[in-house]
């Protein structure tokens, strides 16, 4: 039987980590029921520094059911960081790896499916968001047009998935193979090439606590998605800029032509409105190059991209 590993990375969540355990606890006895898993399974929880009482309740669960395993790194590194710290560790101990947020807004029961496409010969099995009734309006409309965002960018990703996914040990020791620093596992996953496939994911409502996903780090997410993937961005502000020439030069023509003519008109506020625009529109190329460089420098540098500073096995 397949022994799986359920890692969930945690942030602040002592306000809905009792309640995710329990409801963790009973897929794997379920399943194990079934004769789907073995009866090593475990659920791997991955404190990314928490600054509540996360890890305490980590500790009380791991004393309590040796199913809980925990994973405490040394400070806060982001959700993909700390994704990617509980695959890493979960790998050596699992066949197959399925990552789930701590809130349990994902369908836990798909989980059996995604075994069973496994079975089948699928080694990455992608959870797709086909309900986000009980995510807030905001956050549905963001989303959406981050995917497709991120299509129009060149980024290969599989539309509304997020990080509800299982990895066969094969997957991830393919995924182990990449040294690059700036993660972003939705794409990253997908340049593995080895088989996939897909089960539906509804997404239901937080029991408890808050979302810790704000709409600046789903826009930081958006940005390092498409930067760490694609080089659009950069062909983008080229063509963007031969725009403003052709502008300039049709401007130029205009003012020539007013002189000839005497219909100039003097003036200041077109002029202002003109810098204000262009000067405006070479910051936003500025920046973006600047993205990518440094991108390149956090690469180089190498620095590991996570410490941890206990484990639970």
């Amino acid at each position: 039987m397949v022994r799986l590993g359920i890692v969930s990375p945690c942030y602040n969540e002592e306000g809905v980590l009792s309640i995710s355990a329990g409801k963790l606890a009973n897929i794997l006895t379920d399943l194990g029921e079934k004769g789907k898993i073995s009866s090593d399974s475990f659920v791997l929880f991955v404190n990314d520094g928490s600054k509540d009482s996360t890890w305490n309740i980590i500790k009380s669960l791991h004393n309590e059911d040796s199913r809980f395993k925990g994973l405490n790194l040394a400070r806060n590194v982001g959700h993909q960081n700390a994704i990617m710290a509980g695959m890493m560790t979960a790998k050596d101990w699992a066949d197959v790896v399925v990552t789930i947020d701590a809130d349990i807004q994902d369908d836990i029961y798909a989980i059996e499916k995604m075994i069973d496409e496994y079975e089948d010969g699928a080694d990455v099995v992608y959870g797709i968001k086909v309900s986000r009734k009980a995510d807030p309006f905001l956050k549905r409309m963001s989303a959406l047009a981050f995917y497709n965002l991120q299509k129009k960018m060149g980024v290969n990703c599989v539309y509304n998935h997020a990080d509800f996914r299982l990895m066969s040990n094969r997957a991830l020791n393919m995924l182990a193979e990449y040294p690059e620093k700036n993660l972003y596992l939705r794409a990253l996953i997908t340049n593995i090439g080895l088989p996939s496939a897909t089960v539906e994911d509804v997404i239901v409502e937080r029991e408890a606590g808050q979302s810790k996903y704000t709409l600046s780090k789903m826009l930081n997410l958006a940005v390092d998605g498409i930067t760490s993937f694609s080089i659009k961005p950069i062909y983008l502000i080229f063509y963007i800029g031969l725009i403003f020439l052709a502008i300039s030069i049709f401007i130029l023509g205009n003012v020539i032509y007013s002189k000839l003519t005497g219909s100039a008109i003097s003036g200041w506020a077109s002029q202002i409105l003109s810098i204000w625009f262009v000067g405006g529109a070479l910051m936003v190329g500025i920046a973006t190059v600047g993205i990518y460089i440094g991108k390149i420098y956090t690469e180089v540098k190498a620095r590991p991209l996570y410490h941890i500073q206990e484990i639970l096995k």
